[in-house]
């Protein structure tokens, strides 16, 4: 039995084989029963309702109303990552409570509103893969679903012959990534929305 976060998971149903169509997996996070599965186009109402109230509710510790508000132009979901098959929702019994995936392709962050996506395949044996769209609800954080989906797409990662992954981390996100062994690479500001937001480049080698 494989182990992510200190969950188990049906090692017949581990993320080689969640990149085809596939059952749910199933399990136990502080005594809550989820679900973690692939993302649908049916799911983009509930993933949409997850990432606006992730924004706004999880970043008023790290910034201003303004740059909350300047947020939601940079972030946010692609629905390439559903197309492509690395996304997924975690749902406790059938309410989505967070989201997150991982690309094959050269886009770092941002949603179907961002200027500047880049669908250009990645090369595994030189380039990193990237962690995509990362967001927990506010009322499901702390109960390690964002590092349930770090397991994920890491092992999927893997098992398509990346060494790398590489993401953009918000300021609430970076806890968590350092805490998975992330390390910063670059700090920047995104002004596309306005007010400029906070952000850094982070990377981890996966072998």
């Amino acid at each position: 039995m494989n182990t992510a976060a200190g969950i188990s998971l049906d090692p017949g149903l581990m993320p080689a084989q969640m990149m085809r169509p596939m059952p749910s997996v199933r399990m136990h996070i502080l005594d809550q029963s989820f679900t973690c599965r692939l993302a649908t186009h049916g799911d983009i109402p509930s993933l949409l309702a997850i990432m606006d109230a992730a924004i706004n509710g999880n970043q008023k510790a790290f910034l201003t109303q303004d740059q909350i508000m300047s947020s939601h132009a940079i972030m946010g979901l692609d629905t390439q990552l559903i197309e492509d098959g690395t996304y997924f929702v975690v749902e406790i019994g059938s309410v989505p409570a967070g989201c997150g995936g991982w690309s094959r392709r050269a886009t770092l962050y941002g949603g179907n509103q961002t200027a500047g996506r880049d669908a250009a395949q990645l090369d595994p044996a030189r380039q990193p893969a990237r962690v995509r769209a990362m967001y927990t609800h506010p009322d499901h954080v702390r109960k390690g679903i964002g590092r349930l989906i770090l397991r994920l797409c890491e092992d999927a990662a893997i098992a398509e012959g990346f060494r790398s992954l590489e993401l953009m981390a918000t300021m609430s996100g970076k806890p968590l990534y350092e805490a998975c062994g992330y390390l910063a690479t670059e700090a920047v500001e995104d002004r596309r929305g306005g007010a400029p937001v906070p952000l850094l480049r982070m990377r981890k080698d996966l072998t």
